[in-house]
């Protein structure tokens, strides 16, 4: 069964370009644009990963984070943004919350190989499925 991510960026291309790109890789990829819309995502149809953003339109991804993960702690949640934190403010801040923070500037496979590593599937990202 194809592990299922949530992406949720209020930039559509965003979303469009990392859900084609994981979904190359066997991914069942769902997107939101908006916290509300991943909300009723996960409540309807858990997935198995979220990828965040942390500024959206509507709300703090964190926020947003933090909820969810009242009802589903064990949820993991892989932070990209295009905010670059101080490392301290990652350990005391950032770790509390989300379980992997990324810079929304680093390639895409260095973003597979972290999927792979939060899923459990390894630390080597394996090649793009052709389609």
């Amino acid at each position: 069964m194809k592990k299922h991510i949530l992406i949720v960026d209020d930039e559509a291309d965003i979303r469009e370009l990392l859900g084609e790109y994981l979904a190359q890789f066997g991914y069942r990829i769902t997107a939101a644009g908006a916290t509300d819309e991943a909300q009723r995502v996960v409540a309807m149809d858990p997935p198995d990963l979220i990828i965040s953003d942390l500024q959206l339109e509507d709300s703090d991804g964190l926020d947003m984070v933090k909820t969810i993960k009242g009802s589903r702690p064990d949820m993991p949640v892989l932070l990209l943004t295009g905010i670059h934190f101080d490392p301290e403010v990652v350990r005391t801040t950032l770790s509390k919350t989300v379980t992997a923070y990324l810079q929304k500037t680093v390639p895409l496979e260095r973003i597979v190989a972290e999927v792979r590593h939060l899923l459990k599937e390894g630390p080597a990202a394996p090649e793009p499925r052709q389609t």
